[in-house]
């Protein structure tokens, strides 16, 4: 195998890794010209900065990026839940300058670990809500007000030296079904994608937004390849032929390529090879945790070595030109040029002295006006929520340890546990609640759409008249319910922990 033609690949390629430290296959491939690399859970803690030199010793100017959306999805904060306002808050509020602070404030905590690229903001127009993956990750359901909000908040990022990447190109709002795990359809005509989904791609490329990531979804009228494949998709975002406008210049960059959604229809390899030919710049190979049990000791090194096995050999037999993945790695390079020297340039300053976190999300608390809202001395909490997925892994106990601090709280998985398990549980919130002067809490993150917490929290109604409900997904909408309901819109420990202020009272 050719080593120019492998450093030629590495030139594109973006994977995520193991550990907190820099394997030898990472630190190798590095010096041999990788683009960088992707921070995921596993990667972060108190050594992160360190971690973040280790690589540029070995690349000067490696791209390191990081989810950090705030809100539901982090990865700074992964351990005890983001301290930051999320998308659905933040549309809510409406505030563009609450936004564009936000964006400077995730951009600061980026630049602090030695990170660079921000995987943010999400351009989706949440128009199903259905929607297992995007839901509060999007500013809202109105095209207008997520334009605004994704112009504002790439203005926030930028301004801190750190790039933006929109996603998830061309849209991930319209769909019930998780690219993570299947590939979803988007049966919309497409003057509809145009007109409602569109719109915050352009407002990013406006904005000067440096990266967008695609989408792992099929729009049939577009072709049948996934966004992320197709040369159609992309070459409108390229050519600005989305909408007549002006194309985007900047850097390509796809969506984890071990998603579902491509590994299982086309390869990890194959989807590798693909994606370059369809005209994406930088490769997101993805999370080696993601198998889970099934994930090799060695998971992270063989991904990245099916993807750039595949595309050497796409360059051996010309199904892949040289010049396609010289374009692309030029363009790359460009971007981690413009990014080595911002490091260079003076710290952001003290703006983390002046971001009022709590004061937005706040803001952003809906609560229906009840006289059982009085403060009460704790709470009994029942958490009701799905289970964690791979793009939001946001349902761990500290939501709820938040909510409940030192008081009672238990785990009900409404989509496993039969009547009698549901009236046990709901007797035992009742009883630790009565014990203590304390109000049962029903926390939820699907009651718009799903029955069964519905009729959970009718069941507690019944039990516990001044029960509340905490809802850290979308709010109800048309599906009233009984109980007064706390829209948090974030599943966050800042946000259940004000979701706790408005019950127990401040000064509790």
């Amino acid at each position: 195998m050719s080593d120019e033609l492998e450093r030629l690949a590495n030139g594109v390629l973006w994977p995520g890794f193991f550990g907190t430290t820099a394997p030898a296959w990472l630190r190798t491939e590095l010096a041999r010209g990788m683009a960088g690399v992707v921070y995921f859970a596993q990667n972060t803690g108190p050594g992160l900065a360190a971690l973040s030199d280790e690589i540029r010793s070995a690349n000067p100017t490696a791209l390191i990026g990081i989810d950090e959306e705030g809100g539901s999805v982090t990865r700074l904060e992964a351990a005890t839940g983001s301290t930051v306002p999320g998308a659905a808050q933040l549309g809510a509020v409406d505030d563009v300058e609450a936004t564009r602070a936000t964006g400077a404030e995730l951009a600061r905590r980026v630049r602090a670990i030695g990170a660079d690229v921000l995987l943010g903001p999400v351009a989706d127009v949440n128009t199903d809500p259905r929607n297992p993956v995007i839901g509060v990750r999007s500013f809202g359901a109105d095209t207008a007000l997520v334009s605004r909000h994704v112009a504002a908040e790439v203005d926030g990022i930028q301004s801190a030296g750190v790039a933006a990447c929109v996603k998830h190109y061309p849209g991930h709002g319209d769909t019930h079904l998780d690219s993570h795990h299947d590939l979803p359809r988007i049966e919309l005509d497409t003057d509809v994608i145009r007109r409602d989904h569109l719109p915050p791609f352009r407002a990013a490329i406006d904005a000067g937004a440096d990266a967008v990531m695609t989408a792992h979804i099929v729009v049939p009228e577009w072709g049948e390849l996934p966004a992320t494949l197709n040369p159609a998709v992309l070459g409108m975002l390229r050519d600005g032929g989305f909408d007549g406008g002006s194309g985007f210049d900047g850097v390509i960059i796809t969506d984890a390529l071990d998603m579902a959604a491509v590994r299982e229809n086309f390869g990890l390899g194959g989807g590798a090879v693909r994606a370059l030919q369809a005209g994406a710049d930088l490769l997101c190979i993805g999370n080696p945790t993601n198998p889970g049990p099934a994930a090799a000791i060695d998971q992270d090194e063989r991904d990245y070595r099916a993807a750039r096995d595949a595309i050497v050999a796409a360059l051996e037999d010309g199904s892949l030109s040289r010049e396609r993945v010289a374009e692309a790695a030029a363009r790359v390079a460009r971007l981690a040029e413009k990014l080595s020297a911002a490091r260079s340039a003076e710290s952001a300053g003290d703006a983390a002295d002046r971001f009022d976190a709590a004061g937005i999300v706040r803001r952003s608390l809906g609560a229906s006006e009840d006289p059982a809202l009085a403060p009460v001395p704790g709470l009994a909490v029942i958490d009701a929520r799905r289970r964690s997925t791979l793009a939001v892994d946001s349902a761990g106990g500290y939501v709820s340890a938040a909510l409940a601090e030192d008081g009672w709280r238990m785990r009900l998985d409404t989509a496993a546990t039969d009547a009698d398990e549901r009236r046990r549980a709901i007797a035992e919130a009742v009883a630790a609640a009565d014990a203590s002067g304390f109000r049962v809490v029903v926390l939820v993150d699907r009651i718009d759409t799903d029955p069964a917490q519905r009729a959970l929290v009718a069941e507690v109604a019944e039990a516990a008249p001044t029960a509340a409900v905490v809802n850290v997904g979308l709010p109800a909408g048309a599906h009233a319910v009984t109980l007064p309901v706390i829209d948090v819109r974030a599943a966050s420990r800042i946000g259940s922990a004000l979701a706790r202020e408005r019950l127990v009272g401040a000064g509790r």
